[in-house]
């Protein structure tokens, strides 16, 4: 379903996996950050960033990388990737679901040390914390901050009862604890690599994982972004 001004279709996959093989995806998507960050006045090696996984589903020639992943209910491979405070990608890697987060974050960030050596803190989810924020902080020498979900609102009915207890005993309420404040809070940090699986998603390849390679989904990874910032920087 290539454009009809395109090469015959394998031409075009040859050249794809001749860029994956030899980095140059990688390298092009390294570049065109470099320049959108000085663009934005930014120092073009970032010194924080952002890890978080997003677990796709897999088709039935999804080769053998793949398992399930009990925190998300999916069949697949996760994406996991670390991105600078604007958003855009620093590493990729695609891997089994099966792997916990933990491990998926010493993956992700062994092959990114020797490129990234100005990068000295991370924002997390709680899926993080253990033996994989330890070896980030450990090993790397990284800060690594997690950020947790706000406390749910206790139920009403519970609330008064608390409430009556502590009155009797004479102790001081702490209304704000005890009830936080409802509805959507925009979690620090969090959003921002939300946000970029938002933009990957919307190529259309993207939307579940057909490969049967975990580097050809990095490759793709690599290639959405790079559209994205190639027209950002036209625009500019």
């Amino acid at each position: 379903m290539l454009p009809k001004d395109f090469p015959p279709w394998k031409t075009v996959y040859d050249w794809f996996r001749r860029w994956r093989l030899d980095g140059t995806w990688e390298r092009l998507n390294a570049e065109l950050r470099q320049r959108l960050r000085w663009r934005l006045g930014r120092n073009p090696q970032p010194s924080a960033g952002i890890v978080d996984s997003q677990s796709v589903k897999t088709t039935g020639v999804g080769g053998t990388e793949r398992g399930f992943d009990p925190a998300k209910k999916v069949e697949g491979r996760k994406r996991h990737l670390l991105v600078d405070t604007e958003g855009l990608v620093l590493e990729a890697k695609v891997h089994s679901a099966k792997i916990p987060d933990q491990d998926g974050l010493r993956l992700l960030l062994e092959s990114a040390r020797a490129r990234l050596s100005r990068l000295k803190h991370l924002w997390v989810d709680a899926g993080y914390q253990g033996r994989g924020k330890r070896w980030a902080e450990e090993v790397l020498g990284l800060s690594v901050e997690v950020v947790r979900k706000p406390q749910k609102p206790l139920p009403e009915k519970m609330a008064k009862v608390w409430a009556e207890q502590w009155a009797k005993e004479g102790k001081k309420m702490d209304w704000q604890r005890l009830m936080p404040p409802r509805g959507f809070r925009v979690l620090p940090r969090r959003w921002v690599v939300e946000r970029t699986f938002a933009w990957i998603c919307h190529n259309r390849r993207m939307a579940k994982d057909y490969e049967r390679l975990c580097a050809t989904g990095e490759a793709f990874v690599y290639a959405a972004m790079t559209r994205l910032m190639v027209r950002r920087l036209a625009r500019a």
